[in-house]
């Protein structure tokens, strides 16, 4: 795995060059946006008034993969979401521009402030569009590309979990990784392990569809866009869910919201925070930007589930 250099120094003096060779138009203004654990978005206005979004990877190939997700998730919700534009790779660089998409992404504090009557209006449809994506069914279990799984725990098992779990052990023996939280993923992997699975099928998740992936008009909170899929699959439901809660996702009642509208079953609360858990922690193995404050969140959120299953039995 190769991680690039997507900082603003490598970036700027070549990004106006990419555009044009692969759209004809020059850039006039390019300003940064923001970004991920994986990605920097750039904005770019083109000679013609066009405005485009330039997502510059830290990784190889991911533009592609996006570029795929955005095209089958664009195509199965109702819910706006940026076009492609165009993809480009070379030794140094791996760029997506896509159609640039109106709001802000409401990671941002200023619409915690906004009324609770506004909050459950956008919440429900975050989660109707979510549920559109619930509502396509897949054959087998695993990636876009290839599902092959019969069972959603043989997949995750085999895919994500015991790799993952391989690969912190080996960090935390170089110190690279908290002993005590890794303890606690193991402990909550053999609860995890001991659930009985349910019995859905296969349905088109977004897999990261958290506060800083969805996009609301910052006068209204008025849903505008999804945006940046990532590692979208076919999967349980419950595994798309996680990401709900993550930052401050629950301010918005977005996780409860979606708990209303679908029956889900016993031990979804707890499968969410082992999934969200697993997934921060795994970031340190994938090249990805760490923020330790949204570990620490989703770490205390499993312990309090663990907590939760011993009162029960």
């Amino acid at each position: 795995m190769k991680v690039l250099d997507n900082s603003d120094k490598h970036l700027l003096p070549i990004l106006p060059q990419i555009v044009f060779d692969n759209t004809g138009k020059k850039v006039t203004k390019l300003k940064f946006i923001g970004g991920g654990s994986f990605g920097r978005v750039y904005k770019a206005k083109l000679s013609d008034g066009e405005t485009i979004a330039v997502k510059a990877y830290r990784i190889q190939d991911s533009q592609f993969a996006e570029a795929q997700q955005l095209n089958l998730l664009s195509e199965n919700t109702s819910v706006k979401m940026p076009k492609v534009v165009f993809s480009y790779e070379d030794e140094k660089t791996a760029i997506l521009a896509m159609t640039f998409v109106e709001g802000k992404n409401v990671l941002n504090p200023q619409f915690l402030f906004k009324s609770k009557k506004q909050k459950q209006l956008f919440a429900n449809d975050v989660i109707d569009g979510m549920l559109e994506w619930h509502s396509v069914n897949g054959e087998k279990f695993g990636t876009l590309t290839n599902p092959v799984y019969d069972s959603w725990y043989g997949y995750y098992k085999k895919e994500l979990q015991e790799p993952w779990l391989r690969k912190l052990t080996r960090l935390c023996g170089e110190d690279k990784f908290s002993k005590k939280k890794l303890q606690l993923l193991y402990e909550a992997t053999e609860i995890f392990n001991k659930l009985p699975e349910e019995t859905t099928g296969p349905v088109l998740i977004h897999s990261d569809l958290n506060i800083m992936n969805i996009m609301a008009d910052p006068k209204t909170l008025k849903l505008t866009a999804f945006i940046d899929p990532c590692n979208s699959m076919w999967a349980d439901r419950e595994y798309d869910l996680f990401q709900l809660r993550n930052m401050w996702g629950d301010a918005y009642g977005l996780y409860e919201t979606y708990k209303q509208k679908y029956q889900l079953s016993k031990y979804t609360d707890f499968r969410v925070a082992y999934y969200g858990a697993m997934l921060e922690a795994s970031m340190r193995l994938k090249g990805g930007h760490i923020v330790p404050l949204w570990e620490d969140l989703n770490m205390n959120c499993l312990k309090k589930e663990i907590n939760k299953l011993k009162i029960l039995n």
